[in-house]
């Protein structure tokens, strides 16, 4: 059992990090602020919960799993908020005349 917990562990976190470096590609390469930001935020929540989601198995108490699903929604959260604060930051400037 502990085979198949590891297998999905590996990947799962692989697929995680795929998505990791594609929202950084994604953020390097388009051609606005908007894109860019959207691209890097839709990536790494997803690679965050793929992450998350291999480490689960891993773990050896229910504290620890509740943990491990706490960071995640914080970073969710987190990642909202600041991707609203910054939109509307670029919104603003590309307004001004």
């Amino acid at each position: 059992m502990t085979m198949i917990a590891d297998l999905a562990t590996v990947i799962l976190v692989s697929a995680g990090v795929v998505f990791f470096i594609a929202g950084t590609l994604g953020l390097l390469r388009f051609p606005d602020s908007m894109t860019r930001l959207h691209a890097l935020t839709k990536a790494d929540n997803l690679g965050l919960g793929l992450i998350v989601l291999g480490l689960l198995p891993q773990v050896t108490s229910l504290a620890a799993a509740l943990k491990l699903a706490t960071v995640w929604l914080l970073t969710q959260f987190a990642g909202a908020t600041v991707t609203q604060l910054v939109a509307r930051a670029i919104w603003r400037a590309e307004r001004r005349p």
